[in-house]
């Protein structure tokens, strides 16, 4: 009976030991794997995070630099009564324009600001008007209005630079002017403001156009 039970006991030992180096080489075996996944998940995440500059950078490339620039004078807001109670909208005014002498304004109405700021663009860039720039200010003094606001603008020599506010001064930096005088008077509103000036723009002749009417050269005009 003893030595039964001693060889029962050394079979016991034996397979404990065995399963216990069985669990420390799949132990083992299992770090392994899971360090060599680790690794192949990196090296997918790394050509991933590549590929996705490359695209990004290719984009930058590929983008075109816009001179068009757009200006935000007034965002008001805007409730109608129905039948239903009262629907609450946002007016958008906004000045667009590329600096070298074309300016427009476009008014944009929706439920959400950033809808009517997209629809003022669209429509500003419908409605452009060309000045005649003449040595970085305007050719001659020029009175326009809109509404119960009107403008008044005059040429300046270099270095004065634009003498305007609010709405009169983006309408002039967008069209690309770079010294001239101007006076508010009337109503203060932004958009009778805007609307003036770019009536005034509007109305602007070049020497060439008074020349031709006056039957006299461009030159004889200047002098």
């Amino acid at each position: 009976m003893e030595e039964t039970n001693k060889k029962v006991d050394e079979t016991i030992e034996e397979t404990t030991e065995t399963v216990e180096t069985t669990e420390a080489v799949t132990a083992e075996v299992a770090v392994e794997e899971i360090a060599a996944e680790e690794e192949v998940l990196d090296k997918f995440d790394n050509k991933r995070k590549r590929s996705s500059r490359r695209k990004r950078e290719e984009v930058k490339k590929e983008a075109p630099v816009s001179d068009w620039k757009e200006r935000v004078v007034q965002i008001r807001r805007v409730t109608k009564v129905v039948k239903g109670g009262k629907k609450l909208s946002f007016r958008a005014t906004v000045v667009v324009g590329n600096g070298k002498g074309q300016v427009g304004l476009g008014i944009g109405k929706s439920s959400e600001v950033i809808g009517a700021i997209q629809k003022a663009i669209t429509d500003g860039r419908k409605n452009l008007v060309t000045v005649p720039i003449f040595n970085t200010t305007i050719p001659h003094k020029i009175i326009a209005s809109a509404g119960a606001g009107s403008v008044v603008l005059k040429p300046a020599s270099k270095g004065t630079g634009i003498i305007a506010g609010g709405s009169v001064r983006a309408v002039l930096e967008l069209a690309g002017i770079e010294n001239i005088l101007s006076k508010s008077l009337g109503s203060d509103s932004p958009l009778n403001s805007a609307r003036a000036t770019l009536e005034a723009l509007r109305s602007l002749k070049t020497f060439k156009e008074v020349a031709a009417k006056r039957g006299l050269t461009v030159s004889e005009i200047l002098n």
